[in-house]
This record gives C-alpha cells, structure tokens and sequence, in this order.
C-alpha cells in the first residue's frame, strides 16, 4: 500500500459528513429564496451537494454566495434580546438571523428586516413581552410566519402572503408571547427597495 494513502489530507480534501452536506443545501436554498440563485441552478447544485463525498466539492458550490463568509459557515447565535422603552430598534442589512429572539418593548417599535438577512438555521422563535407598540417583520419568498400561539390584548397582527409555492422555504418565524395594547405587521418590502420606478 502505497505510503501516499497516508499523507495528511488538504482542507478541500477532507470527507464530507451528511451534515456538511445539509449545511450546504440550507445555503443554496435560501440563495435561491432571495433570487440569487434559478430554479434550475438550486436543482442542479442541491443534487451535486447530495452526492458530493468532498469538502472541496461542497465549497465550489457556495463559493459565488454571499451566505459563506471567508469559506466558513456563518454561525447564527442561540439568543439575541432587545429591552428597551420609548424607543426604535432595527436590524437590517446583512445581519444573521439568530435561533431565538427574546423581545421586551414599550411604547417603541422593533423592525426586523429580513430582505437581506444571512440564513443559517430554518427556524427563528421570538418570544414577545410587548406593550404599547409594534412589531413590523419585512420578509421575502420562502419566508413564513407563524402567530397562532402569539396572545393579543387589544393588538392586531396584519400579514400579507410571502408565498411564492415554487420557492422553498428558508425559515419559519414562529412567535410567542404576548401584545398588548400594539401590532404585529408581516409585509414583504416595498418595489422600491429593488429600485423599480414607476
């Protein structure tokens, strides 16, 4: 047996594991949600992830996407709080959308824009302690939302369909908790976030 059989194996070299195979198709899934990625494209490198048994033939099919940073996973936080009172919280942009929100707010208004958001896991639970204010939630194609274990105390929740039934789903917002005296508002973003003019 040749002694090269033993030599130790480059980066890219390295087994593929099932859940570096999952991890992938997670990426692609949700490149393809945010239209970076065809139908067609999201197929041929879902079935290419599945079969691949290298580490250098996983990162070849994530290396034009933005949801892989310096060729290492993005990690998603455990929990991420805001508290606040009588004022205005917003992530947007590139942020990573963490496993668990834990949101206490009064009379302010937390916006959660999820447009341009870095997806690494399929389920965000947020956890609502909210009175006298808003919880605005800018979603995209293969996002759904989930309300029906939210409690409301004179609040209302508005949610518009994100559908889309040819777009997979990338993550389901499932929130708890409850809303007094506020709302809940689920929308996709306006046209002009992708700079169509009238």
């Amino acid at each position: 047996m040749s002694g090269d059989f033993f030599r130790t194996a480059e980066p890219t070299e390295l087994r593929a594991s099932h859940a570096d195979r999952d991890r992938v198709v997670d990426v692609l899934s949700a490149a393809a949600a945010d239209g970076r990625l065809t139908a067609e494209e999201l197929d041929g490198r879902v079935e290419a992830a599945l079969s691949a048994r290298t580490m250098g033939e996983l990162a070849v099919l994530t290396a034009d996407l933005p949801t892989v940073l310096g060729g290492d996973p993005v990690e998603a936080k455990e929990v991420v709080r805001i508290e606040q009172e009588g004022a205005s919280t917003r992530r947007d942009g590139d942020w990573v959308v963490p496993r668990r929100m834990e949101i206490q707010s009064a009379w302010g208004e937390v916006t959660l824009d999820f447009t341009r958001a870095v997806i690494v896991c399929d389920t965000l639970h947020l956890d609502l302690d909210i009175r006298g204010g808003a919880l605005k939630l800018v979603t995209r194609p293969g996002i759904v939302v989930d309300t029906d274990s939210l409690v409301t105390h004179y609040a209302t929740t508005k949610t518009r369909h994100t559908g889309g039934a040819d777009v997979p789903v990338v993550l389901r917002v499932e929130i708890t908790g409850e809303i007094s005296f506020g709302k809940v508002v689920v929308r996709q973003p306006s046209r002009r976030v992708f700079g169509r003019k009238a």
